[in-house]
């Protein structure tokens, strides 16, 4: 399935507050992204219906298969392009932030070559 760029942030975000965190509420996300409560609230339920998310009786975000799938997936996209931004020259931050928007984008084919270059 095609998501969108804002959905894939949100997993993204989940899986690497989980990580930092253990457990992740949608104020973490709000924070972590610099969205409002709000909008993300809106976010979160689009993701539970979706079934990439789900919520315990704590409050607590937890990715399903589907949605770790794409997170880790998004993930890894937006490392290994930060690092290659990085390895030519460009600016750690500058770099960060045009991965998070290539992440989405590149396709298959070229995401797989950019993998194979020597780091």
């Amino acid at each position: 399935m095609k998501m969108q760029e804002s959905p894939e942030d949100y997993l993204e975000a989940i899986l690497v507050l989980s990580r930092e965190l253990g457990n992740v509420r949608s104020i973490d996300v709000a924070n972590h992204l610099g969205y409002s409560k709000p909008s993300i609230s809106v976010a979160m339920k689009r993701l539970r219906e979706n079934g990439y998310v789900t919520l315990d009786d704590h409050g607590n975000l937890m990715l399903t298969g589907s949605g770790l799938s794409i997170a880790l997936k998004i993930y890894e996209r937006h490392l290994v392009l930060s690092q290659f931004l990085i390895s030519i020259g460009v600016d750690e931050e500058v770099a960060k932030k045009d991965a998070c928007r290539m992440e989405h984008v590149i396709s298959d084919e070229s995401f797989e070559k950019i993998k194979q270059l020597p780091r």
